[in-house]
């Protein structure tokens, strides 16, 4: 037993993370909704990882912010914030590029009974102003990336003060070693709970395809290939900057791939965090960048869930004989990069901004109840493109920061 557990320690993390999907599906299909026996062990890794959210955006942004000057991170901000928004328009593009070249939902028609209660959407102004939380520790409590990501930059800025100063400035050092050791325990803790990454995902996976089952996949199957299709013409573009950028792809990709297929299957941006950040660190980012622009990447930048809203668009129009016009497909590009931001952080988004596409579009609201039965099947490749749209980003912003410094 001693000699099994050691070889799987040693093992590929990215081979047991493969294993356990294969096996996850296999049994998921075999056992069908009994499947879900399982769903404890994926509901501990959500929980393990979740934990380690808190600490690591902390700890790694406050050290981050001590490695680097204001005036670095005001401009690296500035960057982020503008390919966050641009990779969303344009990832709501190809989606409706794709859409209206494959055509789904043509042929098909609304049975009529079908109903949905359209959620609240926060809006913008609700999202901005949540950036500033009222109690530190509801922040924390609540999970609210944007409140957490501020408290971080607040205590980050003071912790560089103290240490500039002549007066606190041995404090100062002192405390930054000390959070700079509480970063290194956070990683410690994070190398740890990787080895239980293979068997939290097999569980997700096996309750996840025992409860959608085939016949879902069967009668939506041409809604899912085509999102798919989407997906993977926005991977291929990635592709494309990676190399603008001379960054080598199979390098990103081998460190990216696990936050990808850990989001891929637990379908959270935010849940994922942990590995994505550990990825960034494998990939030698700089600590500064990413301790920020991945926290708000997870909150507020979802090209796959923009892509998920524009092929979810032509298929509500095309299931009442409607095609989108030029106008409209421009409406849903401006709509859905402002949904995107606006529903930051509220469970279900991917519906959440959909729905709201719809109403400001007058597409029947009935199409969403419809889409509901195949939200897990979307959501889990949606979720996985979130992700490598969020270090693919941060990949590129920090080559530019790199090649500016050595000019």
């Amino acid at each position: 037993m001693k000699a099994v557990w050691k070889h799987y320690l040693n093992a590929s993390l990215i081979l047991k993370i493969t294993i356990a999907l294969i096996l996850g599906v296999a049994v998921g299909l075999i056992f069908g909704e009994q499947a879900a026996v399982l769903a404890p062990f994926g509901d501990l890794l959500l929980k393990l990882l979740t934990l380690l959210i808190v600490p690591l955006i902390l700890f790694t942004m406050m050290v981050g912010i001590n490695q680097s000057s204001i005036g670095d991170l005001g401009r690296m901000g500035g960057k982020v914030f503008i390919y966050y928004t641009l990779s969303s328009a344009f990832a709501i593009i190809v989606g409706l590029t794709v859409a209206s070249f494959l055509q789904p939902g043509v042929g098909m028609q609304l049975q009529g009974n079908e109903t949905f209660d359209v959620p609240e959407n926060p809006g913008i102004v609700s999202v901005l102003l949540n950036i500033v939380p009222s109690n530190i520790f509801t922040a924390f409590t609540e999970l609210n990336l944007l409140g957490i990501i501020f408290i971080a930059f607040a205590f980050g800025i003071a912790l560089a003060y103290m240490r500039n100063s002549t007066e606190l400035g041995s404090l100062g050092d002192h405390l930054y070693k000390t959070v700079n050791a509480l970063n290194e325990m956070t990683l410690l803790v994070l190398k740890a709970v990787l080895q239980y990454v293979p068997i939290g995902i097999f569980a997700i996976m096996a309750k996840t395809v025992g409860n959608q089952g085939l016949d879902t996949l069967f009668s939506l199957g041409e809604m899912v290939l085509v999102l798919y299709a989407a997906l993977l013409v926005q991977i291929m573009l990635y592709v494309l900057l990676l190399l603008v950028f001379k960054i080598n792809p199979l390098d990103f990709f081998k460190q990216a791939r696990t936050p990808m297929l850990t989001a891929f299957v637990t379908q959270s941006s935010s849940g994922t965090l942990p590995l994505t950040l550990n990825a960034a660190k494998n990939l030698g980012l700089s600590k500064s960048l990413y301790g920020f622009s991945l926290p708000l990447g997870a909150t507020i930048n979802m090209d796959g869930a923009a892509i998920r809203i524009a092929v979810s668009a032509v298929f509500a129009a095309n299931l009442v004989g409607d095609p989108l016009s030029i106008s409209e497909m421009l409406m849903v590009v401006l709509i859905g990069t402002l949904a995107s931001v606006g529903t930051a952080g509220v469970p279900g988004a991917g519906i959440v901004m959909i729905a709201t596409v719809f109403v400001q579009l007058g597409l029947p609201i009935e199409a969403v109840a419809l889409l509901t039965a195949i939200d897990a099947l979307v959501g889990m490749g949606a979720t996985g493109l979130n992700v490598t749209g969020d270090l693919v980003g941060t990949t590129v912003i920090d080559k530019n920061e790199k090649k500016r410094q050595t000019v």
